[in-house]
């Protein structure tokens, strides 16, 4: 399983590649994918995505512009729950606005989010950046 990065206009210093890198290797261990996955942190919202969307192309779009790491990462982790639910759960789409697939991906990225800044506080300040 490969993960590809993009950044398209979305404003994230280079200084923060290899912090990204590591919450996203974090991702892989927790809710290990089994297909490549491209996640691409973009500056505008596209379509119908408030901060985040998956596609059925195995992309996970990420707003970055103008906001702060630790909401980039949680709406990473949100997304990789979708994309976790939806390749190895075979779970169906689910509701956009409630619902179990929406409910679950809001809660387990609120946990993920603070088992990763348990397990690296050396990270904390770059989260609030």
């Amino acid at each position: 399983m490969k993960v590809i990065i993009k950044h398209m206009d979305s404003d994230v210093p280079e200084e923060n590649y290899e912090f990204f890198n590591n919450f996203i290797k974090y991702l892989q261990k927790s809710y290990p994918l089994k297909q490549d996955v491209i996640i691409k942190f973009v500056g505008e919202r596209q379509g119908n995505m408030t901060t985040g969307q998956r596609n059925n192309k195995n992309e996970l779009l990420i707003l970055s512009k103008n906001r702060m790491n630790r909401d980039i990462l949680r709406t990473l982790a949100h997304e990789w729950v979708h994309e976790y639910q939806r390749t190895i759960l075979k779970r169906p789409k689910g509701q956009d606005i409630g619902g179990k697939n929406e409910d679950e991906a809001n809660a387990f990225s609120g946990v993920i989010m603070k088992k990763y800044e348990k397990k690296f506080p050396k990270d904390e300040e770059k989260m609030y950046k």
